[in-house]
């Protein structure tokens, strides 16, 4: 081993992994691990998306999941690599019904991480490649019908003759990318969007909002933006790109329809599921609800007193129109995260006077820092160019378990602070509360923990740093006046504005708004990794609650992230829905547990 190239060590590996698979040796199995190891499978063995860690927890899920699995035909896939210590390789395998990839890391010649994923399921492959479906059959045909007059029948009956087997609720871009993903299994799916237009979520926001994330990070399935797009995409540009999408992907999209109310039928084995569309009340029976609310569930309003006597306009930074009607208005806005910033930052440039009211510290990272040090080597022009697709860029970084993902983004990280310690000695100087996460390991973190405590760096900062936007921090808002407010270490500003930039709850809210609270209650909190930080308590999950995996309650799931985790994990919520539909046994191991309700 000692003498041998990378390669030759993983297909070595690869070999003897192999065979004590086959002969079910788990001792033998477990030889072949480190003893802190850890396996991440995205469902090509749990049906479930699901981390397990160390020696034990490894033996007992393939005890529990080899029967059904019967995994095979393991290969390495290209040339393995080797860095510090640590062989790498890409590889391929198969289960009973998927073909799968995967990703291995190997020290001192044993595993110390394995990814696995589903790629696809063998009978019912994406129609694509040389399976890519003709578009129109040659030859002569009496009665005809065109793709044009296919597509308006299929619309015509989907919902009311035929009953999608999935139906999505949220038409933003999670719910769009999964209606592609079940559009190309063939997976009848209805999407319901309240707005008036696909893309409006986006359009209807503040003016200056646009995407902190650069473009490679945020492709769509199946169709990437072009070489052209701008780095960082404006939301209405974001907008009409997403209307653009649900044409040429043929979606089935409801547009301007609210879902009313939701329930389970457990006789029938389907939802029931009210929606109101132009007016019209439609009661739709999918077997599989899909919640694609966003990550983050209903506004945070904090009962402040006083809050009905004052004068001025108060509202959620959801509802926020834009600063363009508030020159000259004096603003306050709460909180310190993503939206206050750029709801601050757009009131300053609206002429207004602006103060942002800090509760407690903010992490902050400048987006060229955070494009070139962190996210760079896997979605950058550079990246591309050194051969790195979007496809692969997703699996590296999933193959990272979330319980030492802390120890590989803190260098870079620290390297930030470093590299921008002007500028944090400036923002620190202005009275700016600032973290670099609960254990300095930085944004993303932090964002998969909480959903929030952070700013992406595009121009805000500055502004507070040089006393434009002004500050109050380490405080927040004890009574509203009628013209005023009162902070808790007894300062009184003026007011004719005041935004909540005080976040969301758990997407379960939206379970309890449309469903019932005892179905929330029973799923319990979404998003965070229990890893007992502010805001997400324990014990310890290994794997975001609740997200594009099976859920205590029956035929519901939730879908959401930003745009990466939305082309991701879409793929595998897909594939699951899939096998459902078809028959397929998906026995999930390691359903997670309900430690918090909300």
């Amino acid at each position: 081993m000692t003498t041998s190239t990378p390669t030759q060590q993983v297909s070595q590996w690869l070999t003897d992994f192999d065979t004590a698979l086959r002969k079910q040796d788990l001792q033998g199995v477990m030889d072949l691990f480190q003893d802190d190891c850890y396996w991440r499978d995205l469902i090509a063995f749990t049906w479930n998306i699901k981390t397990v860690e160390g020696k034990d927890e490894i033996q007992s899920m393939l005890k529990a999941t080899l029967d059904e699995a019967r995994p095979m035909n393991w290969q390495v896939e290209g040339e393995a690599s080797k860095s510090e210590g640590v062989v790498e390789a890409w590889m391929t395998f198969e289960t009973a019904v998927a073909n799968g990839r995967g990703l291995l890391r190997l020290k001192d010649g044993k595993c110390w991480t394995l990814l696995t994923t589903m790629s696809a399921l063998k009978d019912f492959p994406e129609p694509k490649g040389h399976k890519r479906p003709k578009g129109a059959e040659h030859g002569a045909t009496k009665n005809r019908r065109s793709w044009l007059e296919r597509k308006q029948e299929e619309e015509r009956i989907l919902g009311y003759e035929h009953q999608p087997y999935c139906v999505i609720i949220g038409g933003g871009q999670g719910g769009i990318g999964l209606g592609a993903r079940l559009k190309q299994l063939g997976v009848p799916t209805l999407i319901i969007e309240r707005n008036a237009r696909a893309g409006d979520s986006w359009r209807n926001r503040y003016k200056s909002l646009c995407l902190h994330d650069p473009v490679w990070y945020d492709h769509l399935p199946y169709m990437p933006f072009p070489e052209t797009w701008p780095v960082f995409s404006p939301k209405d540009k974001i907008g009409d790109w997403l209307e653009m999408y649900t044409k040429v992907m043929e979606l089935n999209y409801w547009s301007s329809t609210q879902c009313q109310s939701a329930y389970f039928d457990e006789i029938a084995g389907e939802w029931v599921v009210r929606v109101d569309r132009h007016g019209e009340e439609v009661v739709l029976r999918p077997k599989q609800l899909i919640l694609a609310t966003g990550m983050s569930g209903m506004p945070n309003i904090p009962e402040i007193p006083g809050a009905e006597s004052f004068k001025g306009q108060l509202h959620h930074s959801s509802r926020h129109p834009g600063g363009k009607e508030y020159g000259g208005k004096r603003c306050i806005v709460l909180g310190a995260n993503n939206s206050a910033h750029d709801i601050a930052g757009d009131l300053w440039e609206n002429g207004a006077d602006v103060t942002m009211v800090q509760r407690s510290s903010t992490h902050i990272v400048k987006s060229d820092s955070l494009m070139e040090e962190v996210l760079g080597p896997l979605y950058s022009e550079k990246a591309v160019e050194a051969g790195m697709t979007t496809s692969k860029a997703d699996l590296t970084f999933a193959s990272i378990p979330y319980k030492v993902l802390p120890d590989f983004q803190r260098p870079a990280f620290d390297v930030i602070r470093e590299r921008d310690a002007e500028f944090y000695r400036r923002l620190e100087d202005a009275g700016f509360l600032l973290d670099f996460g609960a254990d300095d390991s930085g944004l993303f973190l932090k964002y998969l923990r909480r959903g929030s405590g952070y700013y992406i760096d595009v121009g805000a900062s500055e502004l507070i740093a040089n006393g434009d936007i002004k500050l109050a921090s380490g405080v927040t808002i004890e009574k509203i006046n009628e013209h005023s407010v009162t902070l808790t270490d007894g300062t009184e500003l003026p007011a004719d504005l005041i935004v909540l930039a005080t976040g969301f709850g758990s997407m379960n809210g939206w379970a309890a708004k449309l469903i019932s609270q005892e179905v929330a209650d029973k799923v319990g909190k979404c998003w965070g990794l229990g890893s007992d930080t502010p805001k997400d308590p324990g014990p310890w999950e290994g794997e975001l609650r609740n997200m594009w995996k099976p859920t205590q309650q029956e035929a519901l799931w939730f879908h959401g992230g930003n745009l990466h985790q939305s082309r991701h994990y879409s793929h595998y919520l897909a594939l699951q829905l899939k096998a459902r539909m078809e028959g397929i046994p998906t026995p999930v191991y390691g359903l997670q547990e309900v430690h918090h309700l909300s």
